[in-house]
């Protein structure tokens, strides 16, 4: 077992290995993980998240590695959770961002994590929102969150950032994808990443276009901006970097963060719940309960709803 308070306070310090073992703890769903963001949940709250997302090939890390280096720039001490594809054999991470990011693995002012989604739709492990809570009571100023790039399912990194940064690119038919993939609704910022490319000033327009024809803005509403970047040479990061200040004082302005932070922590009150429900579910199978509701259902005694509303019932009671 691990002195949780001991590596809470290791993390705090800054120290990387500490951090690490905590977020090892998240996603292994320790016993102990209720003891650590009980721990966690007063030195919480503090950081800015960013969500990166995009279809593959788009420069997601490249500009993630970018973003890095402007925010130190600035002093800012720098969470990045490079959620990759789950390897079908050992169920880790296995692309490994934390290799294409190499030039920040010596700064003790930057974590830089690969989480497998091990199965998870989304974009997403699902263990990301506490392994962002981590690197947040860690004292992270601002915490960059890499999806996989799986295209239509990367919605739900809007249900975890405070701003959410889309990419594309030129070349790659992506103004069409985001007109199906829904990111339009979902985008806070926009990114035309290798704009050094033929077509980069088109696909600009193009998303300027789908935009303009989204639904009309409230006044003083955001509209998302579209910045035109070449990450691999740093050119655009400091008007991407301009776009995010402006967005988190906007959001702060409006209460927008706030709301958003609410509706974050309803969702993972909710998914927990949920979890420990179906988990409980699973130990019922060959169970009398269950076994008794089946016959009852099949004599036409009871309906299927009614079954299962007196299953949940006798769970949440027991």
């Amino acid at each position: 077992m691990q002195d949780v308070a001991s590596l809470v306070a290791q993390a705090r310090e800054g120290r990387p290995r500490a951090v690490a073992r905590l977020i090892s703890l998240v996603e292994g769903a320790s016993p102990q993980l209720r003891e650590v963001m009980a721990a966690l949940a007063p030195l919480a709250g503090n950081a800015y998240v960013v969500g990166l997302t995009g279809s593959p090939g788009v420069g997601k890390s490249t500009s993630t590695s970018a973003l890095v280096t402007a925010y130190r720039k600035q002093g800012r001490r720098v969470g990045v959770l490079a959620v990759d594809p789950s390897s079908p054999f050992s169920g880790g991470a296995l692309l490994g961002d934390r290799v294409r990011m190499s030039e920040h693995a010596s700064d003790p002012g930057v974590y830089i994590r690969s989480m497998a989604t091990r199965g998870h739709l989304g974009g997403l492990a699902w263990s990301a929102p506490q392994a962002i809570r981590v690197l947040d009571a860690a004292g992270c100023d601002v915490i960059l969150v890499e999806t996989v790039g799986v295209g239509q399912s990367e919605v739900e990194i809007a249900s975890q950032a405070d701003t959410s940064v889309v990419l594309l690119a030129p070349g790659m038919g992506d103004g069409i994808q985001a007109a199906k993939a829904g990111i339009l609704e979902i985008g806070d910022v926009y990114v035309v990443n290798k704009a050094d490319r033929d077509g980069a000033d088109s696909t600009a327009r193009e998303l300027n276009h789908m935009l303009g024809l989204g639904e009309a803005r409230r006044p003083g509403a955001w509209r998302p901006p579209i910045i035109k970047t070449v990450a691999s040479k740093a050119e655009g990061i400091d008007e991407l970097v301009e776009a995010l200040d402006k967005h988190r004082a906007w959001m702060d302005e409006h209460g927008v963060r706030a709301e958003r932070r609410r509706s974050r922590a309803a969702r993972e009150v909710e998914t927990i719940a949920v979890t420990t429900l179906r988990e409980r579910i699973a130990d019922l199978h060959g169970d009398r309960r269950l076994t008794t509701l089946a016959d009852r259902i099949t004599t036409g005694e009871l309906d299927p709803y009614s079954a299962a509303d007196e299953l949940v019932a006798g769970l949440t009671e027991g």
